[in-house]
Protein backbone atom coordinates (compact mmCIF):
# COMPACT_ATOMS: atom_id res chain seq x y z
CA UNK A 1 0.00 0.00 0.00
CA UNK A 2 1.69 2.93 -1.27
CA UNK A 3 1.37 6.66 0.39
CA UNK A 4 1.45 9.56 -1.12
CA UNK A 5 0.44 12.91 0.09
CA UNK A 6 -0.04 16.59 -0.92
CA UNK A 7 1.87 19.67 0.16
CA UNK A 8 2.64 23.57 -0.24
CA UNK A 9 5.05 23.53 -2.15
CA UNK A 10 7.83 26.27 -2.12
CA UNK A 11 7.79 27.61 -5.96
CA UNK A 12 9.51 29.97 -7.94
CA UNK A 13 7.10 32.79 -9.01
CA UNK A 14 6.17 32.04 -12.51
CA UNK A 15 7.89 35.08 -13.99
CA UNK A 16 11.20 33.32 -13.68
CA UNK A 17 11.26 30.15 -12.98
CA UNK A 18 13.18 29.41 -15.84
CA UNK A 19 15.82 31.35 -14.10
CA UNK A 20 15.73 29.74 -11.12
CA UNK A 21 14.97 25.50 -12.43
CA UNK A 22 18.53 23.86 -12.64
CA UNK A 23 20.45 20.58 -13.70
CA UNK A 24 21.87 18.92 -10.73
CA UNK A 25 25.22 20.55 -9.66
CA UNK A 26 26.94 17.61 -10.76
CA UNK A 27 26.08 17.82 -14.68
CA UNK A 28 27.72 21.02 -15.01
CA UNK A 29 31.20 21.56 -16.20
CA UNK A 30 33.35 24.44 -14.07
CA UNK A 31 33.28 26.82 -16.83
CA UNK A 32 29.04 26.08 -17.29
CA UNK A 33 27.83 26.90 -13.39
CA UNK A 34 30.47 29.40 -13.31
CA UNK A 35 28.80 30.91 -16.51
CA UNK A 36 25.56 30.55 -15.41
CA UNK A 37 26.10 31.50 -12.15
CA UNK A 38 28.07 35.18 -13.43
CA UNK A 39 25.27 36.06 -15.33
CA UNK A 40 21.88 34.70 -13.64
CA UNK A 41 21.13 35.86 -10.19
CA UNK A 42 18.11 34.15 -9.87
CA UNK A 43 19.46 30.06 -10.24
CA UNK A 44 19.27 27.70 -8.04
CA UNK A 45 22.52 27.64 -8.12
CA UNK A 46 23.56 29.89 -5.77
CA UNK A 47 21.66 28.22 -3.37
CA UNK A 48 23.66 24.90 -3.77
CA UNK A 49 27.40 26.58 -4.28
CA UNK A 50 27.13 29.31 -1.77
CA UNK A 51 31.13 29.73 -1.76
CA UNK A 52 30.42 31.21 -5.14
CA UNK A 53 30.05 34.35 -3.44
CA UNK A 54 33.18 34.73 -1.69
CA UNK A 55 34.85 33.22 -4.50
CA UNK A 56 35.94 30.14 -2.08
CA UNK A 57 35.05 26.17 -2.24
CA UNK A 58 33.24 25.46 0.83
CA UNK A 59 32.86 21.84 2.07
CA UNK A 60 30.67 20.43 5.35
CA UNK A 61 28.65 21.49 7.44
CA UNK A 62 29.50 24.77 6.77
CA UNK A 63 28.60 24.69 3.45
CA UNK A 64 25.22 23.37 4.51
CA UNK A 65 24.21 26.18 6.74
CA UNK A 66 25.49 28.30 3.77
CA UNK A 67 22.97 26.53 1.48
CA UNK A 68 19.97 27.42 4.41
CA UNK A 69 21.08 30.71 4.04
CA UNK A 70 20.67 31.32 0.92
CA UNK A 71 17.80 29.31 0.57
CA UNK A 72 15.72 32.00 3.29
CA UNK A 73 17.37 34.89 1.13
CA UNK A 74 15.73 33.85 -2.22
CA UNK A 75 12.62 33.33 -0.02
CA UNK A 76 13.09 36.46 1.94
CA UNK A 77 13.95 38.48 -1.66
CA UNK A 78 10.03 36.81 -3.21
CA UNK A 79 11.50 34.46 -5.44
CA UNK A 80 10.41 31.65 -3.60
CA UNK A 81 6.44 32.04 -2.65
CA UNK A 82 4.32 29.09 -0.69
CA UNK A 83 1.51 27.78 -1.77
CA UNK A 84 -1.77 28.44 0.18
CA UNK A 85 -3.18 24.94 0.77
CA UNK A 86 -1.61 21.59 0.33
CA UNK A 87 -1.36 20.08 -3.74
CA UNK A 88 -0.68 17.62 -5.97
CA UNK A 89 1.52 18.81 -8.64
CA UNK A 90 0.44 17.71 -12.54
CA UNK A 91 3.93 17.65 -14.23
CA UNK A 92 4.51 17.06 -17.48
CA UNK A 93 8.01 17.31 -19.28
CA UNK A 94 8.50 17.52 -23.19
CA UNK A 95 12.12 16.93 -24.11
CA UNK A 96 13.90 17.83 -27.27
CA UNK A 97 13.57 14.72 -28.53
CA UNK A 98 9.22 14.53 -28.94
CA UNK A 99 9.67 12.55 -25.64
CA UNK A 100 6.40 13.34 -23.34
CA UNK A 101 6.04 12.53 -19.39
CA UNK A 102 3.10 13.37 -17.34
CA UNK A 103 3.25 12.56 -13.65
CA UNK A 104 2.76 13.95 -10.69
CA UNK A 105 4.76 15.70 -7.63
CA UNK A 106 3.91 14.59 -3.98
CA UNK A 107 4.97 13.67 -0.75
CA UNK A 108 6.07 10.05 -0.36
CA UNK A 109 7.15 8.29 2.75
CA UNK A 110 10.02 6.98 4.19
CA UNK A 111 8.15 4.53 5.55
CA UNK A 112 7.67 2.82 2.62
CA UNK A 113 10.80 2.72 1.99
CA UNK A 114 11.51 1.24 4.78
CA UNK A 115 8.88 -1.43 4.21
CA UNK A 116 9.79 -1.80 0.89
CA UNK A 117 7.16 -0.65 -0.36
CA UNK A 118 8.94 1.63 -2.35
CA UNK A 119 11.73 -0.43 -3.85
CA UNK A 120 15.30 0.03 -5.20
CA UNK A 121 17.14 -2.03 -8.12
CA UNK A 122 20.71 -0.27 -7.62
CA UNK A 123 23.25 0.08 -4.58
CA UNK A 124 23.94 3.26 -2.08
CA UNK A 125 26.90 3.82 -0.62
CA UNK A 126 26.86 4.71 3.31
CA UNK A 127 29.19 7.38 3.61
CA UNK A 128 27.38 9.15 0.53
CA UNK A 129 24.02 8.39 2.73
CA UNK A 130 25.37 9.59 5.80
CA UNK A 131 26.61 12.81 4.25
CA UNK A 132 23.17 13.87 2.46
CA UNK A 133 21.13 12.89 5.47
CA UNK A 134 23.44 15.19 7.53
CA UNK A 135 22.80 17.75 4.17
CA UNK A 136 19.16 17.70 4.56
CA UNK A 137 19.13 17.86 8.19
CA UNK A 138 20.67 21.09 7.97
CA UNK A 139 18.85 22.58 5.05
CA UNK A 140 15.27 21.55 5.96
CA UNK A 141 13.83 20.65 2.43
CA UNK A 142 13.87 19.14 -0.81
CA UNK A 143 14.40 20.87 -4.17
CA UNK A 144 14.70 18.08 -6.66
CA UNK A 145 12.15 15.36 -6.50
CA UNK A 146 13.11 11.51 -6.42
CA UNK A 147 12.05 9.86 -9.68
CA UNK A 148 9.33 7.07 -8.66
CA UNK A 149 7.50 4.78 -10.95
CA UNK A 150 4.04 3.19 -10.56
CA UNK A 151 1.90 0.54 -12.99
CA UNK A 152 -0.11 2.04 -15.54
CA UNK A 153 -3.41 3.20 -14.10
CA UNK A 154 -6.43 4.76 -15.95
CA UNK A 155 -8.25 6.81 -12.68
CA UNK A 156 -4.73 8.52 -12.51
CA UNK A 157 -4.01 9.33 -16.16
CA UNK A 158 -7.83 10.52 -16.14
CA UNK A 159 -7.03 12.78 -13.87
CA UNK A 160 -3.71 14.05 -14.65
CA UNK A 161 -5.26 14.28 -17.93
CA UNK A 162 -8.30 16.51 -16.50
CA UNK A 163 -6.23 18.78 -14.91
CA UNK A 164 -3.78 19.93 -18.15
CA UNK A 165 -6.60 20.85 -19.96
CA UNK A 166 -6.49 23.90 -17.45
CA UNK A 167 -4.13 27.15 -17.50
CA UNK A 168 -0.29 25.63 -16.78
CA UNK A 169 0.92 27.71 -13.46
CA UNK A 170 3.98 27.29 -15.36
CA UNK A 171 5.33 26.75 -18.69
CA UNK A 172 9.13 27.28 -20.18
CA UNK A 173 11.61 25.84 -21.97
CA UNK A 174 15.29 25.63 -20.85
CA UNK A 175 18.56 25.90 -22.68
CA UNK A 176 18.62 22.16 -23.00
CA UNK A 177 15.23 22.75 -25.17
CA UNK A 178 13.14 20.52 -22.67
CA UNK A 179 9.50 22.34 -22.19
CA UNK A 180 8.33 21.99 -18.51
CA UNK A 181 4.49 22.51 -17.35
CA UNK A 182 3.37 22.31 -13.99
CA UNK A 183 -0.69 22.16 -12.76
CA UNK A 184 -1.58 22.67 -8.88
CA UNK A 185 -3.92 20.09 -8.26
CA UNK A 186 -6.11 21.56 -5.42
CA UNK A 187 -9.57 19.49 -5.59
CA UNK A 188 -9.57 17.37 -2.63
CA UNK A 189 -11.71 14.90 -4.65
CA UNK A 190 -9.28 14.41 -7.04
CA UNK A 191 -6.43 14.11 -4.86
CA UNK A 192 -8.25 11.17 -2.73
CA UNK A 193 -8.95 9.32 -5.70
CA UNK A 194 -5.85 9.48 -7.05
CA UNK A 195 -4.29 8.55 -3.14
CA UNK A 196 -6.86 5.50 -3.03
CA UNK A 197 -5.01 4.46 -6.41
CA UNK A 198 -2.11 4.29 -4.87
CA UNK A 199 -3.04 2.69 -1.87
CA UNK A 200 -3.50 -0.78 -3.96
CA UNK A 201 -0.40 -0.85 -5.09
CA UNK A 202 1.82 -3.49 -3.66
CA UNK A 203 5.35 -1.79 -4.87
CA UNK A 204 6.27 1.64 -6.49
CA UNK A 205 9.62 2.11 -7.76
CA UNK A 206 12.87 4.08 -7.20
CA UNK A 207 13.75 5.34 -11.40
CA UNK A 208 16.44 8.09 -10.43
CA UNK A 209 17.29 9.19 -6.90
CA UNK A 210 18.43 6.10 -4.52
CA UNK A 211 20.71 7.80 -2.70
CA UNK A 212 18.19 11.11 -1.93
CA UNK A 213 15.61 7.97 -0.85
CA UNK A 214 17.90 6.61 1.17
CA UNK A 215 19.03 9.49 2.63
CA UNK A 216 15.15 10.95 3.71
CA UNK A 217 15.18 7.04 5.15
CA UNK A 218 17.54 7.72 7.50
CA UNK A 219 16.63 11.72 8.53
CA UNK A 220 13.17 9.70 9.35
CA UNK A 221 14.98 7.30 11.96
CA UNK A 222 17.10 9.94 13.42
CA UNK A 223 13.76 12.41 14.47
CA UNK A 224 12.47 8.68 15.53
CA UNK A 225 14.65 7.54 17.35
CA UNK A 226 14.89 8.49 20.97
CA UNK A 227 11.71 10.84 20.72
CA UNK A 228 8.80 10.08 22.45
CA UNK A 229 6.84 12.44 20.50
CA UNK A 230 7.39 11.34 17.43
CA UNK A 231 4.57 12.08 14.92
CA UNK A 232 4.21 9.74 11.84
CA UNK A 233 2.42 12.67 9.68
CA UNK A 234 5.21 15.17 10.08
CA UNK A 235 7.06 16.21 7.17
CA UNK A 236 9.86 15.48 7.93
CA UNK A 237 8.64 11.30 7.62
CA UNK A 238 7.84 12.17 3.70
CA UNK A 239 10.36 13.10 0.54
CA UNK A 240 9.60 14.77 -2.54
CA UNK A 241 9.05 12.53 -5.36
CA UNK A 242 7.74 12.53 -9.05
CA UNK A 243 6.29 9.70 -9.80
CA UNK A 244 5.07 8.81 -13.76
CA UNK A 245 3.51 5.33 -14.95
CA UNK A 246 5.73 3.27 -16.25
CA UNK A 247 5.01 3.20 -19.82
CA UNK A 248 6.17 6.95 -19.49
CA UNK A 249 9.76 5.57 -18.48
CA UNK A 250 11.96 5.93 -21.02
CA UNK A 251 15.32 3.51 -20.39
CA UNK A 252 18.96 3.65 -22.31
CA UNK A 253 21.46 1.46 -21.97
CA UNK A 254 25.10 2.48 -20.60
CA UNK A 255 27.96 1.25 -22.52
CA UNK A 256 31.48 0.36 -21.46
CA UNK A 257 34.88 1.51 -22.05
CA UNK A 258 38.05 -0.44 -20.60
CA UNK A 259 41.61 1.61 -21.25
CA UNK A 260 43.04 -1.96 -21.56
CA UNK A 261 43.04 -5.63 -22.22
CA UNK A 262 44.60 -6.71 -18.91
CA UNK A 263 47.89 -7.45 -20.25
CA UNK A 264 46.37 -9.74 -23.32
CA UNK A 265 47.13 -8.94 -27.24
CA UNK A 266 44.56 -8.63 -29.44
CA UNK A 267 44.37 -12.21 -30.51
CA UNK A 268 44.70 -13.38 -27.15
CA UNK A 269 41.61 -11.80 -26.34
CA UNK A 270 39.48 -12.54 -29.16
CA UNK A 271 40.14 -16.82 -28.20
CA UNK A 272 39.55 -15.77 -24.85
CA UNK A 273 36.41 -14.48 -26.27
CA UNK A 274 34.93 -16.58 -28.48
CA UNK A 275 34.97 -19.63 -25.80
CA UNK A 276 31.74 -17.61 -24.79
CA UNK A 277 30.47 -15.65 -27.63
CA UNK A 278 30.30 -16.42 -31.64
CA UNK A 279 32.19 -13.61 -32.88
CA UNK A 280 31.47 -11.57 -36.23
CA UNK A 281 33.79 -8.94 -37.64
CA UNK A 282 31.19 -6.24 -38.90
CA UNK A 283 33.97 -3.57 -40.18
CA UNK A 284 34.24 0.29 -39.73
CA UNK A 285 30.98 0.79 -39.51
CA UNK A 286 29.15 1.58 -36.28
CA UNK A 287 27.30 -1.28 -34.97
CA UNK A 288 24.75 -1.70 -32.64
CA UNK A 289 23.22 -4.89 -31.01
CA UNK A 290 19.59 -5.20 -31.37
CA UNK A 291 18.58 -7.92 -28.96
CA UNK A 292 19.51 -9.04 -25.03
CA UNK A 293 22.52 -11.25 -24.11
CA UNK A 294 23.76 -9.84 -27.23
CA UNK A 295 26.48 -7.16 -27.42
CA UNK A 296 28.65 -5.12 -29.47
CA UNK A 297 32.44 -4.36 -29.50
CA UNK A 298 34.79 -2.02 -30.84
CA UNK A 299 38.85 -2.90 -31.18
CA UNK A 300 41.44 -1.71 -33.39
CA UNK A 301 39.30 0.52 -35.70
CA UNK A 302 36.92 -2.58 -35.91
CA UNK A 303 33.04 -3.41 -34.99
CA UNK A 304 32.37 -6.89 -33.54
CA UNK A 305 29.09 -8.31 -33.13
CA UNK A 306 28.91 -11.06 -29.66
CA UNK A 307 26.43 -13.74 -29.17
CA UNK A 308 26.13 -15.13 -26.04
CA UNK A 309 26.93 -18.76 -26.14
CA UNK A 310 23.91 -19.66 -23.94
CA UNK A 311 25.48 -23.36 -22.76
CA UNK A 312 28.50 -21.63 -21.65
CA UNK A 313 26.20 -19.15 -19.17
CA UNK A 314 23.74 -20.06 -16.39
CA UNK A 315 20.55 -18.13 -15.11
CA UNK A 316 19.41 -18.55 -11.78
CA UNK A 317 18.21 -14.61 -11.15
CA UNK A 318 16.34 -11.95 -12.85
CA UNK A 319 19.66 -10.09 -12.30
CA UNK A 320 21.72 -13.15 -14.37
CA UNK A 321 19.42 -12.18 -16.95
CA UNK A 322 20.23 -7.93 -17.03
CA UNK A 323 23.14 -7.79 -20.21
CA UNK A 324 25.03 -5.19 -17.48
CA UNK A 325 25.63 -8.25 -15.60
CA UNK A 326 26.16 -10.63 -18.17
CA UNK A 327 29.13 -8.48 -19.51
CA UNK A 328 30.04 -8.54 -15.95
CA UNK A 329 30.42 -11.78 -15.45
CA UNK A 330 31.77 -13.10 -18.89
CA UNK A 331 34.07 -10.28 -20.08
CA UNK A 332 34.59 -7.64 -17.51
CA UNK A 333 35.67 -9.76 -14.48
CA UNK A 334 37.08 -13.39 -15.91
CA UNK A 335 39.08 -11.61 -18.78
CA UNK A 336 39.92 -7.91 -18.07
CA UNK A 337 40.11 -8.33 -14.35
CA UNK A 338 38.06 -6.16 -13.45
CA UNK A 339 36.19 -6.73 -10.55
CA UNK A 340 35.02 -3.92 -8.44
CA UNK A 341 33.05 -1.99 -11.07
CA UNK A 342 32.60 1.19 -8.71
CA UNK A 343 36.34 1.68 -7.80
CA UNK A 344 37.85 0.62 -10.75
CA UNK A 345 39.55 3.41 -12.68
CA UNK A 346 40.14 1.12 -15.85
CA UNK A 347 36.29 1.10 -16.69
CA UNK A 348 34.45 4.35 -18.21
CA UNK A 349 30.53 4.59 -18.82
CA UNK A 350 29.11 6.41 -21.80
CA UNK A 351 25.36 6.67 -21.99
CA UNK A 352 23.08 5.15 -24.18
CA UNK A 353 21.73 8.28 -25.49
CA UNK A 354 24.96 9.14 -27.38
CA UNK A 355 25.74 6.99 -30.61
CA UNK A 356 28.11 4.17 -30.94
CA UNK A 357 30.17 6.61 -32.81
CA UNK A 358 30.86 7.89 -29.03
CA UNK A 359 32.76 4.70 -27.85
CA UNK A 360 34.77 4.87 -31.61
CA UNK A 361 35.76 8.30 -30.69
CA UNK A 362 36.93 7.58 -27.10
CA UNK A 363 39.04 4.00 -28.25
CA UNK A 364 40.57 6.15 -31.44
CA UNK A 365 42.05 8.67 -29.48
CA UNK A 366 43.72 6.19 -27.30
CA UNK A 367 42.53 7.36 -23.86
CA UNK A 368 41.05 3.69 -24.01
CA UNK A 369 41.15 -0.09 -25.89
CA UNK A 370 38.31 -1.27 -26.42
CA UNK A 371 34.31 -0.62 -26.09
CA UNK A 372 31.35 -2.26 -25.70
CA UNK A 373 27.46 -1.55 -26.79
CA UNK A 374 24.36 -3.40 -25.16
CA UNK A 375 20.72 -2.98 -25.61
CA UNK A 376 18.31 -1.00 -22.59
CA UNK A 377 17.31 -2.84 -19.70
CA UNK A 378 13.19 -2.96 -19.33
CA UNK A 379 11.16 -1.97 -16.89
CA UNK A 380 10.00 -5.83 -15.66
CA UNK A 381 13.76 -6.19 -15.64
CA UNK A 382 14.20 -3.58 -13.12
CA UNK A 383 11.03 -4.64 -10.90
CA UNK A 384 11.95 -8.11 -11.38
CA UNK A 385 15.58 -7.46 -9.71
CA UNK A 386 13.87 -5.03 -7.18
CA UNK A 387 11.34 -7.53 -6.39
CA UNK A 388 14.16 -10.42 -5.71
CA UNK A 389 15.90 -7.68 -3.26
CA UNK A 390 19.18 -8.01 -5.58
CA UNK A 391 20.62 -4.73 -7.30
CA UNK A 392 22.31 -4.02 -10.56
CA UNK A 393 25.96 -2.89 -11.49
CA UNK A 394 26.36 0.61 -11.40
CA UNK A 395 25.70 2.12 -14.51
CA UNK A 396 23.16 -0.19 -15.95
CA UNK A 397 20.44 2.22 -17.01
CA UNK A 398 20.24 5.55 -18.35
CA UNK A 399 16.81 7.08 -16.87
CA UNK A 400 14.52 9.85 -18.38
CA UNK A 401 13.25 12.30 -17.56
CA UNK A 402 16.21 14.10 -15.79
CA UNK A 403 14.54 16.24 -13.78
CA UNK A 404 15.29 20.16 -12.68
CA UNK A 405 16.17 21.11 -8.97
CA UNK A 406 14.01 24.91 -7.89
CA UNK A 407 10.38 24.16 -9.00
CA UNK A 408 9.02 23.11 -6.17
CA UNK A 409 10.46 22.43 -2.67
CA UNK A 410 9.00 20.68 -0.02
CA UNK A 411 9.97 21.81 3.58
CA UNK A 412 10.73 19.50 6.47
Amino acid sequence: MATIKPFRAIRPTRAIVGLVAARSYQSYTIEEREARMDYNPYSFLHIVNPGYKYDQVITGDERYKLVRNRYLEFKEDGIFIQDESPSLYIYKIVNRYGEEFNGIIAATSAKDYKDNIIRKHEDTFEKREQTFKNYLKTVGFNAEPVLLTYPDNQTIASIIKETQKKHAEFEFTMTYRDTHYLWKLEDKVAISKIQKEFEKMKAIYIADGHHRSASSYLLYEDKKEGNPNFDEKASYNFFMSYLIPESDLVIHDFNRLIKDLNGLTKEKFLIRLDSVYRIENKGRVPYKPSKPHHFSMYLDGEFYSLYLRKARYNSQTALDDLDAEVLYKTILKPILGIDDLRNNDRISYVNGRHEMITIKTSVDSGEFRVGFGMCPATIQQIKSIADEGLTMPPKSTYILPKLRSGITIYEF
